[in-house]
């Protein structure tokens, strides 16, 4: 204070009045208080971060280098010198009425609160990119979520940085909005409804990143890869990318292949059509050719003695082809494959297993195969069911039937037929 009494005098000894004065005067200490408010940003980014740094690089838990590479702890400093200024300003212009320096101190609110808001923000990134990299969190929608919370975040502290500047309470702008919430969800329709729907989504467990889904009106049948606020991005398997309103989701209808992953197994339904023509009742020589076929020679021998036993009963001789019971070649030949896919490695025989006719058609009988592959793998399980029908295909002569197709040039010209002889 002595100090500043000298300068007084010697201010007003150079000819500046007392007003002017007491404005230089206002002028030095606004200038000290600038210089202590950087000097403690200065010590607290350059000297207290870089030794924060080097603690943390000794660390072995990967979360702290997060929060320093997504710039967490530099937001937080640079709260100081705004806060400096705020907390100062009071204490060194006390009593004094200036437009000035109310201005500077709102102004420094308001800066303090977007730094916030902005550590706020990248304290979020750090904790969505912590819990993205775990396991059990990564196919959760938690981009979305975070999109969420920052958009309430800034909007909340754009409410307050108003109020700040207008010198009115957030509450009272916040009821001032409610006047306007129809024109605002006009607005923000498309996020209002993103935010709903993916609570839905998660609350329901209807859809989680890595999902192959399947929405064909829409265009996606792929992976999903990202779930935001606003967007579900689909990769399809021609690797083009479909975005998808997740509202459409709800209200819609798509399939989802999650449940076929879980279960261990994926489903084959193919039929092929055979000749009816080429039906018949097996003679002795077929049933004996028949058996030498390791599938079979247990089948057939407990088949005959079960038709043996009933036209027994029934007092019919068993050459009688027209009354009695006897065995057919398709008869044979279903068992043929039901066995067949039990026995085959690639096929789960605990889940649901059949061979079955479908209704005929002037195409033929179709013989259907339904089970289930040991693996969920497109590229695995497509060689599994291109194994089983090309064994089908190429079994069925030794059958004496036919697959039935189409005719063609070979059917009307035999000189066109390549197929060796």
């Amino acid at each position: 204070m002595e100090l500043l009494e000298l300068m007084n005098r010697w201010l007003m000894a150079c000819g500046l009045t007392a007003r002017g004065a007491d404005q230089l005067d206002q002028f030095i200490v606004f200038a000290l208080l600038l210089l202590v408010a950087f000097g403690m940003d200065f010590i607290c980014r350059f000297i207290l971060l870089r030794v924060v740094t080097a603690l943390v690089k000794r660390t072995r838990v990967t979360w702290d280098d997060i929060l320093l590479d997504r710039s967490v702890l530099v937001h937080l400093s640079r709260m100081v010198a705004p806060l400096v200024l705020s907390i100062t300003l009071p204490m060194a212009f006390d009593g004094v009425q200036s437009v000035t320096l109310t201005l500077i101190g709102r102004l420094c609110h308001i800066l303090i609160l977007v730094t916030f808001l902005s550590f706020v923000n990248s304290l979020l990134k750090a904790i969505y990119t912590v819990y993205s990299a775990q396991e059990r969190f990564r196919d959760r929608p938690l981009k979305g979520l975070l999109q969420t919370v920052q958009v309430a975040l800034w909007f909340v502290g754009g409410i307050v940085v108003i109020a700040l500047l207008l010198d009115k309470s957030p509450l009272s702008l916040l009821a001032g909005l409610g006047a306007s919430a129809a024109v605002l969800m006009l607005i923000f329709k498309d996020s209002i409804m993103g935010v709903v729907s993916g609570v839905q989504l998660s609350a329901n467990d209807m859809l989680k990143v890595g999902d192959w889904i399947a929405m064909p009106k829409y265009g996606a049948d792929g992976t999903v890869i990202e779930v935001t606020l606003n967007t579900v991005k689909v990769r399809n398997w021609d690797n083009t990318i479909t975005t998808i309103p997740p509202y459409l989701l709800v209200s819609d209808s798509f399939q989802n292949w999650r449940g076929m992953t879980e279960s261990g197994g994926r489903r084959v339904k193919r039929s092929v059509n055979i000749d009816m023509n080429s039906v018949r009742f097996c003679t002795p020589q077929m049933l004996d050719k028949y058996r030498r076929i390791k599938l079979l020679a247990d089948y057939i021998d407990q088949t005959e003695q079960v038709i043996k036993a009933y036209n027994a009963e029934q007092e019919i001789d068993n050459s009688v082809l027209v009354n009695g019971r006897r065995q057919t070649n398709l008869g044979v030949f279903r068992a043929y494959l039901s066995a067949y896919l039990h026995n085959l490695p690639g096929v789960r025989d605990d889940m649901t297993l059949l061979v079955r006719h479908l209704q005929p058609t002037d195409h033929g009988i179709p013989i259907e195969l339904y089970f289930f592959t040991r693996t969920t793998e497109w590229g695995a399980y497509e060689k599994i069911q291109a194994d089983v029908f090309d064994h089908l295909l190429a079994i069925v002569p030794e059958f004496d039937l036919r697959v039935f197709q189409s005719p063609t040039g070979a059917d009307f010209n035999p000189s066109l037929d390549r197929r060796p002889r």
